[in-house]
């Protein structure tokens, strides 16, 4: 069983979904090699070398993967995809932009967002956000997988594979990259942080969802996340928001305020290791999955905690 995994990086840093994905590579069995496709991504490639037990990293790099566009990442993927049994990427949003493509060109079906590997040709996906998990087995020679990698642990690393630099795909030239936003933050990134504060449409307006997360989210070093129905009121931005139609989130903790508990909501964080829930209605949702669940009026618990902190 031979593995090609697509790294997720921005030409300088390796991501950490990469070594989450890798666990779920790893699981499959087989030699796992890499593929970085990008621009002065040297870094990268030396980076994903020293993850744990990768036989070695491809190293593809050319002005238009710059931005890692579908087009020209998936035709690189295909050219190399001979040698390869399982293609492989995290269901970042890039994964989720290329493989699809990926898998149409092999005629092929993608087996999307795996939380468990059950066997190297059977895996088990959620469906029905979440409220189900299918297992599914595929017949197809290559297969095609995206990981949801809230469901995966990242290993520490001490690899030394080889880097071998490779000639991307000719660009098809069927997209171009006019710009981006970017918001800075200081916080950490919402899909690797360790503590979420979230917040819902219970905090009444976008000045009160600041004014009182904000203030808890930094003395506790978190990132901040919020309900699809706090997003939709506008009380917080779009890529905060936590849930099957937003970010899947598998931190240490996560403290929902405010937050009633929606089947979609759940599906993209219930994998959190310990929940905080804080709510004045003993009978929300989010109250019965929580480890810890404190009833009461968020105006008056969030000001007390954040004191004692």
């Amino acid at each position: 069983m031979t593995i090609l995994l697509l790294a997720e990086h921005n030409n300088a840093e390796l991501s950490e979904q990469t070594a989450k994905a890798l666990t779920a590579a790893h699981a499959i069995g087989g030699d796992v090699d890499i593929l970085v496709c990008g621009k002065n991504a040297q870094t990268v490639a030396e980076q994903a070398a020293k993850l744990d037990n990768v036989h070695k990293v491809l190293l593809a790099e050319a002005d238009y993967l710059e931005q890692q566009l579908a087009e020209p990442v998936a035709a690189t993927i295909v050219a190399q995809s001979k040698d390869y049994d399982v293609i492989m990427a995290a269901s970042t949003s890039n994964g989720k932009n290329i493989m699809p493509r990926v898998a149409a060109s092999l005629d092929v079906m993608q087996i999307s967002d795996i939380v468990e590997v059950v066997s190297p040709d059977t895996f088990k996906r959620p469906i029905y956000a979440g409220n189900a998990i299918e297992t599914i087995q595929s017949t197809d020679d290559k297969k095609v997988i995206t990981v949801r990698t809230a469901s995966f642990k990242a290993k520490a690393g001490n690899g030394t594979a080889t880097i071998e630099k490779i000639t991307p795909a000719a660009d098809p030239s069927l997209s171009r990259y006019i710009g981006e936003e970017v918001k800075k933050s200081d916080r950490p990134e919402l899909t690797s942080a360790k503590i979420i504060v979230s917040g819902g449409r219970g905090l009444g307006s976008e000045e009160n969802f600041m004014s009182i997360l904000l203030p808890l989210a930094d003395k506790l070093g978190a990132a901040v996340g919020a309900s699809r129905a706090a997003v939709d009121a506008g009380y917080a931005p779009n890529d905060w928001q936590v849930g099957q139609t937003g970010k899947v989130v598998a931190p240490d903790l996560y403290i929902a305020v405010a937050i009633s508990g929606a089947i979609q909501h759940l599906a993209g964080m219930k994998d959190s290791r310990v929940i905080v829930a804080i709510n004045k209605d003993e009978d929300a949702p989010m109250m019965h999955i929580a480890d810890y669940a404190l009833v009461g009026d968020l105006f008056d618990v969030i000001p007390e905690l954040e004191k004692a902190l």
